[in-house]
């Protein structure tokens, strides 16, 4: 607490700013951005691996807070006061940070996985910057920020040593699949567990449901996509990737948002929400790319 009093003491209406927009590296809507753009546009690889990454470490962060139900700093400590703006994004609980794991496990993914020093080198300082904004704001403490970090890198790692190559392997594929729906299930069976015994009011519960939705979405779906559609990111021009990747994004919005009008909002239908939200990123949008946008040379054969 007396590293987040000292940082206190160092703020000013700039810094304010430029670490608050600094912190939305780290925001949900930032990571799946860049991941579609991946995974559509650039490449399959790289984008299923930061999503296997993503979403494995983000529903352990989820279960976490839950678990551990540690207060925010300011909420354990009444002379603490964090930065206003970043109240409306700090829901939850503290440990760990939900921000600092989100921007490790894209940026941290990319600066394992691309080989070019000084892209390495910018993507390494997102993850230490957006780490260090949570702390800045006030409210996150170092052991949120430190654990989230561990626990993004081990799943990068792991994902690495799990998907050594992309080449074609249905067993693999399967289990992948399988240990991910089966983590978000237990994700969801902790929070039920929780919110039955009372130790846990509903509101907690949300971000959790939200993350095995997203998880068995990207289960499901990768798996149907890797083994069945096999679609390619390569597109004949940059025009048309620009293209595809506008619409890509329009239909990501039509269901995170669009579907709130049709089947409200609540745990259950939150759930449902972001599983078809992730499933329009991974399978529905790549069977449309795979009929419309999908360029392959005369010639030669598809190559992942």
């Amino acid at each position: 607490m007396e590293f987040l009093k000292l940082l206190e003491g160092v703020r000013s209406p700039f810094l304010d700013t430029l670490v608050g927009l600094i912190t939305r590296l780290g925001e949900e809507t930032i990571g799946v951005v860049i991941l579609c753009a991946i995974f559509w546009c650039i490449s399959k690889r790289i984008g299923y691996m930061i999503g296997v990454a993503y979403f494995l470490s983000g529903l352990t962060v989820q279960g976490m807070k839950i678990y551990f139900r540690i207060p925010r700093p300011w909420v354990a400590d009444a002379s603490l006061n964090p930065v206003p703006s970043a109240l409306e994004a700090s829901t939850g609980y503290s440990f760990p940070s939900g921000h600092t794991q989100s921007g490790a496990a894209v940026f941290g993914s990319l600066g394992v996985l691309l080989k070019q020093k000084p892209v390495k080198a910018l993507c390494f300082l997102a993850v230490i910057l957006v780490a260090f904004s949570r702390l800045y704001l006030g409210v996150h403490t170092p052991l949120d920020v430190i654990a989230s970090l561990v626990i993004s890198f081990l799943f990068i790692f792991v994902t690495m040593i799990v998907i050594k190559n992309d080449e074609l392997n249905k067993k693999r594929e399967l289990v992948v699949a399988i240990v991910m729906a089966l983590y978000s299930v237990a994700v969801v069976v902790v929070a039920a567990v929780l919110y039955n015994n009372g130790a846990i009011e509903e509101v907690f519960i949300s971000d959790c449901l939200k993350a095995a939705g997203a998880g068995i979405g990207f289960a499901v779906g990768t798996y149907i996509e890797r083994v069945y559609i096999r679609f390619s990111e390569k597109s004949k021009n940059i025009v048309m990737q620009i293209v595809k990747f506008i619409i890509g994004i329009a239909g990501l919005l039509a269901f995170k948002e669009g579907l709130k009008l049709i089947i409200g909002t609540g745990l259950v239908v939150d759930t449902i929400r972001y599983f078809l939200t992730i499933l329009w990123i991974v399978l529905i949008f790549p069977l449309i790319i795979k009929r419309f946008f999908e360029y392959n040379k005369p010639g030669k054969e598809e190559v992942e």
